[in-house]
């Protein structure tokens, strides 16, 4: 990559959606090279920071907004790996060059498919594996391919930091990508085998520390060690090779953050010695690795230009994230990149996505389009329709129904009895009961109750149905409500104990006196159970 690449910046107006822990960075250098167009975010008090912060630059909350724009050209993505996808899909279907942050997606059948979307429309997909752009590892990239090291015989590297813990994603999706992205550029092949190990000390099932270790065709090897429980900040890549060897430290002050050890192993009486030398410094222009990651974006997106990081690089990053993970998942067995099946049960490769943390028991039966996401539950017997929408921490089952089109969010329990009809909505931390009077010390699930949830329904956010009611179709259970009876079509209720207070149409909103919508314009009639269209 030539870091000397200029652009007319002038020539392009940038979307940056999400504006949280490294998307603020985005936007400032997008501002400064002055082709900032555009700042999205749905957070309403980051969105008015960033207003008074840079009050020349449009602002909006909704994403559909960031499409509509014709001066849009360019969108760089910065919001939760989850979303990605979606967003990274809608923005080149709308004709926008793209740019995400690390890693690309969660899934390699989505990567493949936003890859085929980008070069059928002549766009640019290119992903943030920032190192890949800092001048220091430019320079050590060139050296490693004119042959100044010699021969590799192994890469080691070490991200380390106390903090910043996350909850969404372990330490190995946080840290690594950056790592793997550079290991793959040095070496210039893919890995046969993945074998990584997991240590979990905050939350059972977050892994805390990870070591990945890589193995290539040609006999190179590779170690990835990454943490977020280290006491100092460690962010170093050693490429060991016959000649030379050479450490690239991104802690150190700039004239030593890369140091070249011409050490040798001399044999005396057939015994090995090291030969140890002093270190070379190499002259290297100071930039930051950001401004150059944005400007080559931007340079790509005006010439037509490959990216250093492109899609097939994302995918490639990718692929070896879901190895590792599906090693530490596997007590650590070595995953062999040239046979790597889909291990989710039913074979249903490509028909819904899984994220790697989730557990999926036998026997379940899960419909095409269907996400289920970090830390989620299924146990054996569940059946989920098509497109439905599993947030994380999530158990369900066991021989649970739930219909197509649902939106389950996080923190929730679905248990055996319950049925949920097509359509439904289950807020963060709603709660439903299978037994009405429950012990600890008493078995009792031979009185449970059967609750049903009909088509369209919607339960707010901390609300709890108790078991043996029936929700009707398109009724709206305010959140925190605690129901304890049935509930009659279109009905919106609130409160403990859950009281009717209105109705609602299918669109959601709330019906005047007269029964009519005001958004979408429906009228109803009363019935015994509830409402029906007029």
């Amino acid at each position: 990559m030539n870091q000397t690449t200029q652009t007319n910046s002038k020539n392009h107006h940038v979307a940056v959606v999400g504006t949280g822990y490294w998307g603020k960075n985005l936007v400032r250098n997008y501002h400064d090279m002055g082709v900032l167009g555009l700042i999205c975010e749905s957070n309403e008090t980051l969105l008015a920071h960033f207003g008074q912060l840079y009050p020349d630059v449009k602002t909006c909350q909704a994403f559909n907004d960031v499409l509509s724009h014709g001066d849009i050209d360019c969108v760089a993505i910065a919001t939760p790996a989850e979303t990605h996808y979606n967003l990274a899909r809608e923005a080149l279907t709308a004709g926008k060059h793209v740019y995400v942050e690390k890693p690309l997606v969660l899934d390699e059948h989505q990567a493949a498919d936003l890859i085929d979307l980008a070069r059928g429309k002549g766009l640019i997909l290119m992903v943030g594996h920032l190192l890949q752009y800092h001048p220091v590892f430019v320079r050590l990239t060139e050296i490693t391919r004119n042959g100044e090291l010699g021969r590799i015989n192994y890469i080691y590297s070490q991200r380390l930091n106390l903090g910043r813990i996350r909850r969404g994603e372990s330490a190995l999706w946080s840290f690594a990508p950056h790592d793997i992205s550079m290991i793959l550029s040095l070496t210039g092949e893919e890995p046969e085998s993945v074998l990584a190990t997991g240590g979990n000390y905050l939350h059972k099932r977050i892994a805390d520390v990870t070591t990945t270790h890589l193995e290539f065709p040609s006999g190179l090897k590779a170690h990835i060690f990454v943490s977020w429980l280290q006491p100092v900040k460690e962010q170093k890549l050693v490429v060991v090779g016959d000649r030379k060897m050479a450490v690239f430290d991104d802690t150190l002050p700039w004239p030593d953050k890369l140091l070249l050890y011409p050490h040798e192993i001399k044999w005396h009486n057939n015994v090995p010695v090291p030969d140890k030398a002093e270190a070379e410094r190499l002259d290297i222009p100071q930039a930051e690795p950001l401004s150059l990651e944005c400007e080559h974006f931007l340079h790509c997106a005006a010439s037509g230009e490959r990216p250093v990081t492109d899609g097939d690089e994302g995918l490639r990053v990718l692929r070896i994230l879901n190895a590792a993970q599906r090693s530490i998942d596997n007590s650590s067995v070595k995953i062999n990149l040239a046979n790597t099946p889909d291990t989710r049960p039913n074979g249903t490769s490509g028909q819904f996505y899984a994220h790697p943390s989730a557990v999926i028991d036998e026997d379940c039966d899960i419909g095409k389009g269907t996400k289920i996401w970090h830390f989620s539950h299924l146990l054996s017997g569940v059946k989920v329709g098509r497109n439905c929408n599993i947030g994380q921490n999530v158990v369900i089952g066991p021989d649970v129904v739930i219909g197509g089109n649902c939106k389950i969010q996080n923190n929730v329990g679905i248990y055996k009895g319950v049925t949920l009809e097509d359509g439904v909505f289950c807020g963060p931390s709603m709660v439903f009961t299978n037994v009405y009077n429950p012990r600890a010390e008493i078995k009792k699930m031979d009185q449970a109750r059967p609750t049903l949830v009909k088509k369209g329904a919607t339960i707010g956010a901390n609300a709890t149905i108790i078991c043996g009611t029936t929700i009707g179709r398109y009724s709206f259970i305010g959140a925190g409500a605690v129901v304890t009876k049935n509930v009659r079509d279109h009905a919106l209720v609130v409160g403990n104990q859950a009281k009717r207070i209105g109705w609602v149409c299918e669109c959601g909103e709330r019906l005047s006196d007269h029964l009519e919508c005001p958004f979408c314009g429906t009228s109803y009639l009363k019935t015994e159970t509830g409402l029906e269209r007029r």
